[in-house]
């Protein structure tokens, strides 16, 4: 069940605004406001958090917001922001992207670069849900993320609605979710975010004529992630496994701008991550998840984990037990 962390209508009008901004000073992103009418404004949020994400439900009268280069230098928590359209029209503006958005899209943005968005932009009331996470447990390469930064991306069909019906059907439970279940649907929701986000990166390289090799790097990242925990994967087995050679491989890869060993590593990691954070899997010892995905030496799995995240497993999993406390 989401928490009320504001709500604006029980304070006296005049102090609506400037509790709003208060709030906003706290928030993961740090914004900026504008208010068209200030006399009349209105706001409510709720919040759940699901391990490293966080899942808010907002609704508001009009406003603008912002957040420029100088915030940024003064504070990054370097996320990304999935915004669900529930309610009125709202716009954004991100890089070279500026976009009207409807109810039934879905907008992604990035806290490390300049943004200025507007909601409620036809004078009525706008709702969302704000889905938002630390880009490193995103499985895609930020470069190629990035383009669709400030894009209206719909949810009407395949994994985009799946997506969009997974954050609704989360944000209007009125269950008590357990620690464990919340880390479990923070995965959920981030492989699925994950699925919707690649599935419009192909449609965008299918529109250059490269469908095939689209199709083609979506099965190879499937196969990779059901073959995790086998340590000897890698480009050959990979190759062989699709009937194409390694050239091929790594090619399909560069358009990408990946690699196949980064990726392995990285969806590694992201499970080993996942795993260490789950109290029902806490028995277990950090050699062990390690082990079943892939990394069967302890010390391989340590400095590999080490290098991806500046701590051993060990630390990380004493320190999600202590944040959860």
């Amino acid at each position: 069940m989401m928490e009320i962390v504001m709500d604006v209508g029980s304070l006296p009008r005049e102090e609506r605004t400037a509790a709003w901004m208060e709030t906003a000073d706290l928030a993961l992103v740090t914004t900026r406001f504008r208010f068209p009418e200030p006399e009349h404004f209105n706001a409510r949020i709720s919040a759940m958090e699901l391990g490293a994400v966080q899942l808010s439900r907002i609704s508001y009268a009009p406003l603008q917001s912002y957040r420029s280069s100088k915030l940024i230098k003064q504070s990054d928590p370097e996320l990304y922001q999935i915004a669900l359209i529930t309610s009125g029209k709202q716009a954004i503006e991100q890089g070279e992207n500026s976009t009207l958005l409807e109810p039934g899209q879905f907008v992604l943005y990035d806290s490390s670069r300049p943004f200025e968005a507007a909601a409620g932009i036809d004078g009525e009331y706008a709702s969302s849900l704000l889905l938002q996470f630390p880009r490193k447990i995103l499985p895609l390469p930020d470069s190629r993320v990035a383009p669709l930064c400030g894009k209206a991306l719909s949810v009407s069909s395949g994994m985009s609605h799946v997506f969009g019906q997974t954050l609704r059907a989360i944000a209007g439970s009125e269950n008590e979710f357990t620690e464990a279940d919340r880390l479990r649907l923070g995965s959920t929701v981030i492989d699925l975010a994950a699925t919707a986000i690649a599935g419009h990166l192909d449609r965008d390289v299918a529109l250059s004529g490269n469908s095939h090799m689209a199709l083609l790097y979506r099965r190879i990242l499937g196969f990779i992630g059901e073959n995790l925990q086998d340590p000897d994967l890698g480009p050959g087995n990979i190759a062989a496994a699709h009937s194409i050679s390694t050239r091929t491989l790594h090619r399909v890869f560069r358009m990408h701008e990946a690699t196949v060993s980064d990726t392995i590593r990285r969806e590694r990691m992201s499970r080993c991550r996942r795993d260490l954070a789950d109290p029902a899997l806490a028995h277990l010892p950090v050699s062990v998840i390690g082990a079943r995905w892939g990394y069967l030496r302890p010390s391989d799995f340590t400095r590999a984990f080490r290098a991806a995240s500046g701590m051993t497993p060990t630390s990380y999993r004493a320190g999600v037990r202590t944040n959860s406390r």
